[in-house]
């Protein structure tokens, strides 16, 4: 399972255009799985919860190349989420910030993207 789920994030950084740079997974005992794919232009993270059939993915994107709706579009269809909510926001976005208060980093050409999956 640790395997398929690097592949995927892996080809999914790919389909989107990004660099990677270095991945790390780690698979939980008794279950569970996170891992992150560090790209050039910042990162894709997951952490999955097997138990409650749910999968949290973060995509954090820098500059202009990297296409973040392919990477979130082939990860729901690679996980076959029934259901998959994406949320978007800009960083540096004031207002965007005040919605998400996690969002720190207020590089102007940053996007983030969250897409979870059940």
């Amino acid at each position: 399972m640790r395997d398929r789920v690097k592949e995927t994030l892996i080809n999914a950084a790919r389909a989107a255009g990004a660099t990677i740079v270095e991945t790390v997974f780690h698979k939980f005992s008794p279950w569970g799985i996170s891992g992150v794919v560090v790209i050039a232009e910042s990162h894709l993270a997951i952490h999955i919860w097997p138990e409650n059939r749910y999968a949290a993915i973060d995509v954090f994107t820098c500059g202009q190349n990297v296409r973040m709706d392919v990477a979130s579009a082939f990860l729901k269809r690679e996980f076959r989420a029934g259901r998959a909510v994406q949320r978007r926001f800009a960083r540096g976005d004031r207002a965007s910030a005040r919605k998400a208060p996690a969002v720190t980093n207020l590089q102007h050409d940053c996007k983030e993207g969250r897409v979870e999956c059940r």
